[in-house]
């Protein structure tokens, strides 16, 4: 009867302890270090921004070149980057109107 008790309290436990964990314990960013500070734009085809969020905590600027050469992560705190947002800023704005 103790065993059976002392088992019962052993899952309970347990089941707290688990559910005091947060789940995520290290962040999944898709960029490792800060990233390149400039590609070739001819060599770009695609460009996905990532903003921060709970999985994440800071801005991603991934770019898919051209001709399967693979994919980079641009530095956001760079100008090139910058100027990149601001063009796709731009774009998305004027196709709202």
């Amino acid at each position: 009867m103790k065993t059976v008790a002392a088992f019962f309290v052993f899952v309970f436990l347990t089941i707290v302890a688990v559910q005091g964990q947060p789940r995520f314990g290290r962040q999944r960013c898709l960029c490792r270090g800060a990233g390149v500070k400039m590609v070739q734009p001819m060599f770009i085809e695609k460009v996905v921004i990532h903003p921060v969020s709970p999985s994440c905590g800071h801005l991603e600027v991934v770019v898919t070149l051209k001709n399967r050469r693979g994919q980079r992560c641009l530095n956001p705190e760079s100008l090139f980057t910058k100027h990149i947002i601001e063009k796709i800023a731009k774009k998305s704005a004027q196709s709202n109107m």
